[in-house]
């Protein structure tokens, strides 16, 4: 056997692989016999088919699975022991029906290899970290959401911006007039839903008994999946409703907040956290500090890739075999659309070589603890995401485990397991210019 590769330039090559009869004929003679004792064979009894007979039958593609496995393993031994940076898969050249009367057998690679640069993390590499300020407007704006979170719906006398309105409706024709055979239902109307249309207004000041006319259409800013939500229709139907609503308002309950008890803040931040208004308030200025923390190592991953990207600069890659190679793997991607494709993932690419440089140079590495953590910050994140801040550990732990064991989910904690440890590295090794700025200079940053 004898294996090469021959260099196109810094950045691709072919790599050919050549094999005589005593490579691989040990291994056709086993796969032979293999086969005589799986396979039934009329008149013979398993393991006692003759060889002819075998090969006559079975020869070419014994023959033809050999050649592939036994190239196949000598193509990657090869990049292995070479230590090639591989881009891609290697991709068969000059593909020829195989001639089965041969000995000898030359197959050939085309390879695209990874681009030489130095993305060196260092002192000399600066980045920017951004501290965001906790103000009282944010404290303010986050004490009046948890009150309203943890607030409750009460019988109110008259329509306000937070009161649910229950009542019936019934269609009304162009003059005003109950339509006749139209929609009539029983519904419930939220104000602060329909508080950005013009048909808010109209509910203004309203008591139980009274009526209004109401658009649901504009109501719901033509959501067919609302309006047939709030009249008890099908999606179908709700399309085709434009019409006005009488409304007959038959009971209001208006949203009362919550009052700062310790109810209130063992429902915000568990049980005797939290035992005074000074306390809550420094507490609530923690939390907002966390979640903008949270901003603050966005930013820093954006700045640290651009960072690395300007420092290493250009990068020579393979564009040729890349480009054969996204049309070989990706049906979607042809001859006639692969060059915008290209462009597409040509950002990604180059930023995904660099982080596998930085990765090797701090050896980067994750563990089943390392993957856990993760998981269990995604489980807060979700219940958080329904106002679930103070949720007991064994559930946070049942739902880690629950991601962990999800094929969707697990390879994209791993992924996020080591960007964090990556990222963590460059942060320790760089020069870190920390900046403290305001929330409307930090959101400015992304303008």
């Amino acid at each position: 056997m004898n294996v090469t590769m021959q260099k196109n330039g810094n950045v691709a090559g072919v790599i050919t692989v050549s094999l005589e009869k005593n490579d691989y004929q040990e291994k056709v003679e086993k796969d032979l016999k293999l086969v005589g004792q799986k396979h039934h064979i009329d008149g013979f009894r398993p393991g006692h088919v003759p060889a002819g007979l075998l090969k006559k039958m079975f020869g070419k593609q014994v023959l033809a699975d050999v050649l592939n496995r036994v190239t196949v393993d000598a193509l990657f031994k090869y990049i292995d022991d070479e230590k090639l940076a591989v881009l891609g898969e290697p991709l068969p050249t000059d593909v020829k029906e195989l001639d089965f009367n041969a000995t000898e057998f030359t197959f050939s690679f085309e390879v695209g290899l990874a681009p030489d640069f130095d993305a060196t993390v260092d002192k000399a590499v600066k980045i920017a970290y951004y501290n965001i300020t906790v103000d009282d407007e944010m404290v303010k704006k986050q004490d009046e959401a948890l009150l309203r979170r943890f607030g409750s719906q009460q019988p109110g006398e008259e329509v306000n911006d937070t009161a649910l309105v229950k009542g019936e409706v019934v269609e009304l024709d162009e003059a005003g007039n109950v339509k006749e055979g139209g929609i009539a239902t029983k519904t419930i109307v939220s104000m602060e839903y329909i508080g950005t249309t013009d048909e808010k207004a109209k509910f203004d000041g309203k008591k139980v008994g009274d009526e209004v006319v109401f658009n649901p259409a504009a109501a719901s800013k033509g959501n067919d999946a609302e309006v047939a939500s709030m009249l008890n229709i099908d999606k179908e139907q709700a399309a085709e409703v434009k019409s006005d609503f009488r409304f007959t308002i038959s009971e209001i309950l208006v949203l009362k907040l919550a009052e700062k008890n310790q109810e209130f803040f063992d429902n915000v931040f568990g049980k005797d956290v939290v035992k005074t208004e000074e306390e809550y308030v420094a507490k609530l200025k923690e939390m907002i500090g966390v979640q903008l923390k949270r901003d603050s190592n966005y930013r820093f991953t954006l700045d640290a890739r651009k960072a690395l990207e300007d420092k290493v600069g250009d990068i020579e890659l393979p564009e040729e075999f890349l480009k054969k190679w996204l049309v070989e793997k990706n049906e979607n991607i042809t001859a006639e659309n692969v060059d915008e494709e290209y462009k597409k993932m040509l950002p990604a690419a180059k930023w995904q070589l660099i982080k596998e440089k930085v990765a090797k140079q701090f050896e980067i590495k994750v563990n089943d603890d390392d993957v856990k953590r993760e998981a269990k910050i995604l489980a807060a994140q979700q219940f958080a995401q329904y106002g679930m801040n103070n949720v007991p550990d064994e559930y946070i732990e049942k739902y880690a485990e629950d991601f962990i064991n999800n094929k969707q989910y697990r390879q994209g904690i791993v992924d996020k397991a080591v960007e964090d440890k990556l990222f963590a590295a460059i942060k320790d090794n760089a020069t870190v210019e920390e900046k403290t700025v305001s929330v409307d200079e930090f959101n400015s940053l992304f303008k």
